[in-house]
C-alpha cells in the first residue's frame, strides 16, 4: 500500500533521464553517418546501394540481439558498465567500418556498433530508465527514446559538411573519438543503482498457462506485440536510410537531403515528448495505434509527392506520426507484464524491433536495386504498416473488453 502514495520519482530522476538521452544522442549518432554517405559509399561498390545499406541494417539488427545479453549483464553487474563497454565498442565498429565498403562496414555496423555497443547501451538504459520512474514514465521513456531521432536531427547537416570537406572514413574516425569522450564520463558519474525495488513474481504470473494478460496467454500476448512491432519498424526504417537518396534520385542537392532528415526526426523528437504525455494519459496500446495509422498514411505521402515543399510536408508529418510507437511498446510491456520481466522482455521486444528497422532499411536498398527507383518498397511498407495496425487494433479490442487489473 506504501507504494501506492509514494513516488521514487525524484529531481535525481529526470537527471538521470537527460543524461540517458544525451547518451543515446552520441551513441545513435554513428550509424548516420552512413545513410548520409550512401551514394558515396555506394559509388565505390559499383552503385550498388543495398551493400553500404545493409550496414546500418545489422547495426539495427546486432543491437537487438545485443540488448538481449547485454540486458542481462546489466541486471548483475550493473548498466554503468554496460554503457561504458557499449561506448568503446562503438567507437570501434567505427574505426573498423572505415577499412572498406563490404565485410569491414558490415562487421563494424553489425558486430560492434550494434551487437556490442549500441545493445550495451539501447536496452539497459530502456530498462534502467524505467525504474527511476512511476508516474511519468511514458514522457521518460518518450525522452530517452528520443535520443537517436535528436541524432538524426543534428549530425546529418553536419557530416554532410564533415564528408564532403574529409571524406566518410575521417568522419567515422572524428565521432567514435567523440562518442568516447562524452559518454565515458557521464556513465561514470550518473549511472548508479536505480530507486525501484524489483519483487520477485509469483508463479502465476510469470508468464505460464496459469496466468493471463488482456484474457490470452501471456507469451501470445508477447508474441502479437513483437510481430507488430517488426511490421511497423519495417516501414520506419525505409525513409530514415533511404531519404538522402531518394531526395538525390529527384535532383535535389545531398544537402538538402540532408536537410530533410533533420527536419524529419527533429519534428520526431520535438513530438514524441508530447506523445509521452499523451501515453501517460491513455496507455502504451492506444498510443501505438494511432501512431502506426499516422505513420501509414504519411508513407502514402511519399508516394504521392516529388516536390520540394510537399516532401519537407511530409517528411514532418512522417516525424510526428512515428515518433511516439518504439517507447509506448516498452510501455505497454511495463503495464501489461511484471518488473521483474522487464530484463528479459524488454530487450527481446527490441530485438524484433530491431530486426524490422534493419529488414527495411536493407529491403528498400535491395528493392531499388531490381526496380531502380523507390516507389516499390515504399509500397512494401505500407503493406506491411497496415497489418501492424491490425494487430495492434486486436490487442486494444481486447483492453477495451477485459481491462487490465490495476
Amino acid at each position: 500500500m506504501l507504494q501506492s502514495v509514494t513516488s521514487i520519482e525524484t529531481r535525481t530522476s529526470w537527471v538521470v533521464a537527460f543524461v540517458a538521452l544525451l547518451t543515446m544522442l552520441m551513441a545513435s549518432g554513428g550509424a548516420w553517418i552512413t545513410a548520409v554517405a550512401l551514394t558515396e559509399i555506394a559509388a565505390e561498390v559499383g552503385g550498388v546501394r543495398s551493400i553500404p545499406a545493409l550496414g546500418s541494417s545489422l547495426a539495427w539488427l546486432g543491437s537487438g540481439f545485443g540488448g538481449i545479453l547485454m540486458g542481462t549483464l546489466a541486471e548483475r553487474f550493473g548498466t554503468r558498465w554496460t554503457v561504458l563497454f557499449g561506448a568503446l565498442m562503438i567507437a570501434l565498429g567505427l574505426s573498423i567500418s572505415t577499412l572498406g565498403p563490404h565485410w569491414p562496414l558490415w562487421i563494424g555496423h553489425g558486430v560492434f556498433i550494434g551487437l556490442f555497443g549500441l545493445g550495451g547501451i539501447n536496452a539497459p538504459l530502456y530498462i534502467y530508465v524505467s525504474r527511476w520512474f512511476d508516474r511519468r514514465r511514458g514522457s521518460a521513456l518518450a525522452l530517452i527514446s528520443s535520443g537517436t531521432y535528436l541524432a538524426g536531427a543534428l549530425w546529418p547537416p553536419v557530416f554532410e559538411r564533415a564528408i564532403a570537406a574529409f571524406g566518410w572514413r575521417e568522419t567515422m574516425l572524428f565521432y567514435a573519438a567523440g562518442v568516447v569522450v562524452v559518454i565515458v564520463p557521464l556513465a561514470l558519474r550518473y549511472f548508479g543503482p536505480a530507486p525501484e525495488v524489483i519483487v520477485p513474481t509469483p508463479a502465476h504470473h510469470k508468464g505460464t498457462a496459469a496466468g493471463h494478460v488482456l484474457g490470452w496467454p501471456p507469451n501470445l500476448v508477447f508474441a502479437a506485440i513483437c510481430l507488430a512491432s517488426v511490421l511497423c519498424c519495417i516501414p520506419m526504417a525505409m525513409p530514415q536510410g533511404h531519404l538522402v537518396a531518394f531526395c538525390s534520385d529527384l535532383g535535389f542537392s545531398r544537402s538538402l537531403g540532408a536537410l530533410m532528415l533533420s527536419v524529419l526526426l527533429g519534428t520526431a523528437f520535438l513530438s514524441r515528448q508530447i506523445w509521452g504525455a499523451i501515453s501517460d494519459r491513455i496507455g502504451g496500446l492506444s498510443t501505438i495505434l494511432i501512431g502506426s495509422a499516422w505513420q501509414a498514411t504519411s508513407m502514402v505521402g511519399l508516394l504521392l509527392t516529388q516536390s520540394e515543399a510537399g516532401l519537407f510536408a511530409v517528411s514532418a508529418a512522417f516525424g510526428m506520426g512515428f515518433s511516439g510507437i518504439i517507447p509506448a511498446y516498452v510501455l505497454t510491456l511495463r503495464e501489461l507484464f511484471p518488473a521483474s520481466e522487464a530484463s528479459w522482455r524488454i530487450p527481446t521486444l527490441l530485438l524484433f524491433s530491431g530486426g524490422g528497422m534493419a529488414a527495411g532499411g536493407w529491403l528498400a536498398g535491395l528493392l531499388y536495386d531490381h526496380f531502380g527507383y523507390y516507389a516499390p518498397a515504399f509500397a512494401v511498407g505500407i503493406g506491411t504498416n497496415i497489418l501492424n495496425v491490425v494487430i495492434i487494433a486486436a490487442l486494444v479490442l481486447r483492453v477495451r473488453m477485459r481491462p487490465v487489473p490495476a
